[in-house]
């Protein structure tokens, strides 16, 4: 079944797994799982990069798995605080939360308490400023993007970017204790990979959107539109990620990997322009993930040979 258009629920929820290894598949969903994935590889660029080379085993696990429990705290709160439009959205509607198997109270305690320990990870474990980025970052996501921007305005996906573009400051932080200018750089390549990469989810979900009144950029102003601002940001996108080499943050490798990958990005987005099915927004969409992981591991490459 199409991972983009299947109802986005566990094994446990279709009935395939009972018993306790239900609660847990349950408990893992409500994380979302999917998008630490992303985070993650985001952290662990940046620990490679900031240690020129592999950080210490035990650096590098305490920094990912406070991460990861940060992260599912706050996708947690975000299932719980939007189990209403989550219960009307197809892609959303078997999310353990809708369905009552875990109930919210149940949800809060779970992510009250993977916030408590990733936060307690990175504190004692790794130290205080990749704690205090992360809490940042998650408080960011539930309060400024769930809560304030996610049903009010069209532009949600753009600032809200911020909360996803913080990984690469914590694992900086965590290898040298303070913000370099390489995780700068991932953190502007993330922020402007987000709205592209999302609006062109939405071009395949808007009717989703229009159900539950998400106010997503292609619902308010009209898919034309949205696929000239996705054009937008890509251009800027590719701009940007090649200006990491003018300043002299990266070098020659990332910036041919760098030209590569943002010229099939602009490319993708020109032919989405030109298309009226859905078939380019898939496309798009699948090739943005595929770009922020090669993006990461041209840094990492190009750091560690320099």
């Amino acid at each position: 079944m199409n991972t983009l258009s299947r109802a986005d629920g566990s094994l446990a929820a279709q009935g395939q797994v009972a018993g306790w290894r239900g609660v847990v598949l349950d408990y893992y969903e409500l994380g979302k799982p999917r998008i630490i994935v992303l985070l993650l590889i985001t952290t662990a660029a940046a620990m490679v990069m900031a240690a020129h080379g592999m950080p210490s085993p035990e650096l590098m696990l305490w920094t990912l798995l406070g991460g990861a429990l940060s992260a599912a705290s706050a996708g947690a709160y975000n299932c719980v605080i939007d189990r209403d439009v989550d219960s009307v959205m197809r892609r959303t509607m078997q999310r353990p939360v809708v369905t009552g198997r875990i109930s919210v109270r149940n949800a809060l305690v779970a992510a009250t308490f993977a916030g408590l320990a990733g936060f307690a990870i990175l504190y004692l474990l790794v130290n205080p400023l990749a704690a205090w980025l992360s809490l940042s970052g998650n408080l960011y996501y539930v309060f400024v993007y769930t809560i304030w921007l996610k049903r009010r305005t069209p532009q949600n996906i753009v600032i809200g970017g911020a909360a996803g573009a913080v990984p690469p400051l914590v694992g900086w932080a965590a290898v040298t204790h303070q913000i370099g200018m390489p995780a700068l750089g991932l953190f502007a390549i993330i922020f402007l990979w987000t709205p592209p990469h999302f609006w062109a989810l939405s071009l395949i979900t808007n009717a989703d959107y229009d159900r539950a009144g998400i106010p997503m950029f292609a619902n308010v102003y009209g898919i034309p539109r949205t696929k000239r601002e996705i054009l937008f940001y890509t251009l800027i996108l590719a701009g940007v990620s090649l200006t990491l080499v003018d300043v002299h943050i990266m070098g020659a490798i990332y910036g041919v990997s760098a030209t590569i990958l943002g010229a099939i990005f602009v490319y993708y987005a020109i032919q989405l322009m030109q298309d009226e099915t859905r078939r380019w927004a898939r496309t798009l969409f699948k090739f943005s993930l595929l770009y922020l992981a090669l993006i990461c591991a041209a840094m990492v490459i190009d750091r560690i040979l320099a």
